[in-house]
């Protein structure tokens, strides 16, 4: 068990029967009254974030979380299927589970998945890929001077802000944290 006194960013913990993890966090001692602790919480089964003040008593029982690295190999129109690299065990996912993270991982490619009880409930992509541009508008000579960017999108589908030179075909090395370019490869 863990209590709020003890939150720090990136602890996980069960409330509700549901998995949360702590974004960012504040504790708070008032010159009247007690001291509490504001956190920011996101629900990992969900998605949600939120905001919420605890009392630094309350007692929370800590999440277990198992993370794997797993191979992505393929997309059956329906399901996205995942293999494990050691023991070789494909696991199917729906696009609610991926939706965030499909949009920068390629066959073949290897995500971080997070487990809860033996159950994948997050996907993680690396946080630096390499990507080919299949649409981009044609930049317009001289508005360079500004740094102007205009809307890509990458052979996964991703659609990301580029500099004006860049062009279709082009590869290019995306953060998948923020989505932002980094540079052309």
């Amino acid at each position: 068990m863990i209590s709020a006194s003890d939150f720090k960013k990136g602890l996980t913990f069960l409330r509700n029967n549901d998995i949360y993890v702590i974004v960012d966090f504040l504790h708070v001692k008032p010159g009247k009254g007690a001291a509490f602790v504001r956190t920011t919480i996101k629900n990992l089964k969900t998605g949600s974030i939120r905001e919420e003040t605890f009392n630094p008593t309350e007692k929370f029982e800590k999440a277990m979380i198992e993370t794997k690295d797993m191979q992505y190999l393929y997309n059956d129109g329906e399901l996205y299927y995942f293999m494990d690299t050691t023991s070789f065990e494909q696991i199917p996912l729906n696009y609610e589970q991926v939706e965030e993270a499909i949009k920068f991982i390629k066959e073949n490619d290897t995500a971080t998945m997070k487990f809860h009880d033996g159950r994948p409930f997050q996907v993680e992509p690396p946080n630096f890929v390499e990507l080919e541009v299949t649409e981009a508008d044609p930049g317009v000579k001289g508005n360079t001077a500004t740094g102007a960017t205009k809307p890509a999108t990458c052979e996964t589908g991703a659609i990301v802000q580029v500099p004006l030179f860049v062009n279709v075909g082009d590869m290019i090395k995306v953060d998948t944290r923020t989505g932002e370019y980094l540079n052309r490869v």
